[in-house]
């Protein structure tokens, strides 16, 4: 009888208890994928332009070391502000005491690194479960606009040499 009365006060508290997570992290989880991807469809958008317009055949390498780099730096600022939200809502919620400890905890949480000896509130840790799901789809989302970015770039520059010569 024991085990049975575990079972289902189990099955009829921890979702309850888990509502509050699911409530803020499914929305956080949406406006940081929309904002990332918004957010690297303006990067590719500059990234592009900015090599053709100063692409020549002489160049070629230095300028796409220079583009790539400035893609990669932008990606990482856009990890960073998603990171921010993230804390911003620790501190919030009181999960985290302070922006400071509630950002490292995001990083690890996003990066599944969590290292840093850093955990929310018992009451909210499965919130940065959910912020570490996030955190699958937005460096897979990096990780396809970079590969993306790269043949983009690529296939412009042979486009440019087949027309120089």
């Amino acid at each position: 009888m024991e085990i049975a009365e575990g079972a289902f006060s189990f099955y009829t508290v921890v979702p309850v208890q888990w509502s509050a997570d699911w409530a803020w992290g499914v929305p956080l989880i949406v406006l940081t994928v929309v904002f990332h991807t918004l957010g690297l469809e303006f990067i590719s958008q500059r990234a592009v332009e900015m090599f053709r317009r100063r692409m020549s055949a002489s160049h070629h390498t230095g300028l796409f070391a220079v583009v790539m780099s400035t893609v990669i730096l932008l990606a990482t600022g856009l990890h960073a502000l998603e990171a921010g939200a993230w804390a911003a809502c620790y501190e919030f919620l009181g999960a985290r005491p302070d922006f400071k400890t509630g950002m490292l905890y995001s990083l690890g949480a996003m990066t599944t690194y969590g290292h840093a000896g850093v955990y929310l509130q018992d009451h909210w840790q499965l919130l940065g479960a959910i912020e570490a799901l996030s955190g699958w789809l937005l460096f897979g989302l990096t990780g396809a606009f970079l590969f993306g970015m790269i043949q983009e770039v690529r296939l412009l520059g042979r486009t440019k040499a087949m027309h120089s010569s």
